[in-house]
């Protein structure tokens, strides 16, 4: 995970200006393992299945969470984030913004505190500088798949 300065080009293009360092964001999907994704779409086509799918092909432990659907890439989907057992170092939401905000404060609430991940498009800005000023990482109108894929050069 090398190329910060395309990773700098993608935090430009962003709207939200306090998102995360590209050192930051290198460190944070270089720890992660277990990622809930708010949102995952049981449809192939929709980047809120491609992204977890490229991300789960990466060695991530995805896990769903959507209350329409039972399996999701061959996993047990979960209904909502609370029902999600074990920790999660990162939940990341595909939901609109006028919905986001509630995932964002759920993510929050959780006790092991994971970083919270809003798509390209998707924002909570009062939830997220809530998070923030918690101590929590946050990112929001940035695209994880794209990020990463700039981290592995």
């Amino acid at each position: 995970m090398e190329n910060l300065s395309e990773v700098r080009q993608l935090l430009a293009a962003s709207s939200d200006e306090g998102n995360p360092s590209p050192e930051a964001l290198q460190e944070l999907l270089g720890r992660v393992e277990h990622i809930g994704v708010v949102g995952l779409s049981r449809f192939p086509e929709k980047a809120a299945r491609r992204v977890p799918s490229y991300l789960a092909a990466k060695g991530y432990d995805v896990i769903p969470i959507n209350p329409n659907a039972e399996r999701i890439l061959g996993r047990e989907v979960y209904a909502k984030l609370a029902d999600v057992p074990g920790e999660l170092d990162l939940v990341i939401v595909f939901r609109p913004s006028a919905e986001a905000g509630r995932f964002v404060a759920e993510a929050a609430q959780r006790p092991e505190r994971p970083a919270i991940w809003l798509q390209e498009g998707i924002r909570a800005d009062e939830e997220v500088a809530a998070a923030r000023a918690e101590g929590i990482t946050a990112v929001q109108d940035l695209c994880a798949f794209r990020v990463h894929r700039a981290l592995e050069g």
